[in-house]
């Protein structure tokens, strides 16, 4: 036997050996449906090398066990935000029967609890938010808190980080943190630096370092979406919306993104003043502990509210969880706005369900999608939607980035969350779930405004797409389990 038959017959035995190897870990690999674990098995037969090599990459909701295990020890160094909300919990009284599981769904995720007397206001667009943002931090004493997944040297990136700067030359404490990935332009630009030379504390979330070896410490493409912003203990912001413009200029083409922000005062504010200090402690070795012991300022009735803040450490299952129950609570009218539609299949379900049993359901989506493999995707499940009942807008007016809910005229979810296995598996997500139907109105008036902008689809419509396409589709959707 020659030298090249025995490295041939070595090759085979270790590609043989690697290719069980990865095909067992794909069956073993806990908290995964069955079709996922099937498409990795048929990925890896049908695209031997490749396959493996892309299980490395994306098989697998791996953090890193570094960073698993520090978000552990902050998680378990801070102190449980409900201590010193315990006055403001909402009473079982004060938040009907049909509707405290949902609050039960949300509290399992964190341990927070629903809290009152909230005041809210939706910002009337993308602009009107930075406005208010900045008008915040020039009025803050004490800190100013923010975390987002993209923040561009725009005009309103910059509006914001002049503000900082500002605050932090009179004293306030100032700390900002932008995704490594989202926000890779602003912290390699001359403005982070001079955010962080006039007194700014600034952080980079999940940094990834040499990308050759980052597959080896975790999986790349596992992002902090969120946006958190937390002024004095007080304020806290939550919507879909990044620090930009709504030009968007890095993607323009699909301008303007249209978002929505809510501006919050009150306890809900140091619920997500715990997700930005378990973020914050992460990547930073500084104890923002004391902020969550300070004593609740007392404040005037208002909305109740939770906060629902999704991670890569935290369970997979927990925000299509809340979808679903959200989906299953509805008895009237259930309205959803969201970019990117990938659902598992029992979301589907859900929702094609919730239609089947009466519920007026309107899904709107953005008819130009800035990406097109989601887009083929999310239509391939319209078909089945449209059957049971549902109805299907396309958005016109620019590229529809709201994620928000309502629910039988007064349940609303606001947030960074999208419907697709990115949000519920990948991303670190912020949500708030309110119980107040003065702001659900004012959210649902919003969702008009967007459905006045947008064109209906229809089951002939579908139907009559060409083979090519339904066939693009499909094949894309197929692939959900495994993107």
């Amino acid at each position: 036997m020659t030298h090249l038959q025995l490295l041939y017959l070595l090759w085979t035995g270790l590609y043989l050996l690697a290719y069980v190897g990865f095909v067992v870990r794909a069956i073993l690999r806990p908290h995964r449906e069955p079709a996922s674990r099937l498409a990795w098995v048929v990925v890896i037969s049908v695209l031997p090398m490749v396959g493996i090599v892309a299980y490395l990459l994306l098989g697998e909701t791996n953090i890193g066990r570094r960073r698993a295990a520090r978000m552990r020890e902050v998680l378990d160094r801070l102190p449980h935000v409900m201590h010193s909300l315990a006055a403001a919990v909402a009473q079982p009284s004060q938040i009907p029967v049909r509707y405290a599981h949902l609050f039960r769904v949300g509290e399992s995720v964190n341990g927070f609890q629903p809290v009152g007397n909230n005041q809210a206001r939706l910002l009337s667009d993308s602009n009107a938010a930075i406005d208010a943002l900045v008008a915040d931090i020039d009025a803050a004493r004490n800190h100013v808190h923010l975390t987002f997944y993209i923040w561009l040297t725009d005009h309103n990136g910059v509006k914001v980080i002049q503000a900082l700067q500002r605050a932090a030359g009179r004293g306030v404490a100032c700390r900002a943190m932008a995704d490594a990935l989202g926000s890779r332009p602003l912290i390699r630009s001359e403005h982070w630096l001079a955010m962080r030379q006039s007194g700014v504390r600034v952080a980079t979330a999940l940094p990834i370092g040499n990308p050759l070896l980052r597959p080896l410490r975790g999986r790349i493409d596992l992002r902090n979406h969120r946006k958190v912003v937390v002024i004095d203990n007080q304020i806290t912001y939550c919507g879909s919306q990044n620090c930009a413009d709504p030009e968007f200029r890095v993607k323009p083409k699909y301008a303007p993104w249209v978002d929505a922000m809510v501006r919050f005062e009150g306890p809900i504010a140091r619920q997500n003043q715990h997700l930005f200090a378990s973020d914050w402690m992460a990547q930073v070795d500084e104890d923002l502990s004391d902020l969550l012991h300070e004593p609740l300022i007392g404040g005037d009735p208002g909305l109740i509210a939770q906060v629902i803040g999704t991670g890569p450490t935290i369970r997979n299952s927990a925000m299509p969880e809340l979808f679903e129950t959200l989906m299953y609570a509805a008895r009237t009218e259930l309205f959803i706005t969201t970019p990117y539609y990938v659902p598992d299949e029992s979301m589907q379900a859900a929702l094609c369900a919730c239609a089947r049993r009466g519920v007026a359901v309107t899904v709107l989506f953005p008819a130009r999608n800035d990406s097109h493999i989601v887009a083929a995707a999310s239509r391939s499940y319209y078909a089945e939607l449209l059957a049971a009942g549902v109805q299907i807008f396309e958005y016109e007016g620019g590229l529809l980035h709201t994620k928000s809910l309502t629910l039988d005229g007064e349940i609303t979810l606001i947030g960074s969350a999208n419907m697709d296995r990115r949000s519920f598996e990948l991303n670190y997500e912020n949500n708030i779930l309110v119980y107040d139907a003065e702001l659900t109105a004012v959210i649902r008036r919003r969702q008009d405004e967007y459905y006045s902008r947008s064109r209906q689809v229809t089951a002939e419509m579908v139907s009559q797409w060409p083979i090519t396409r339904r066939l693009w589709n499909n094949s894309i959707a197929m692939l959900g389990p495994v993107l």
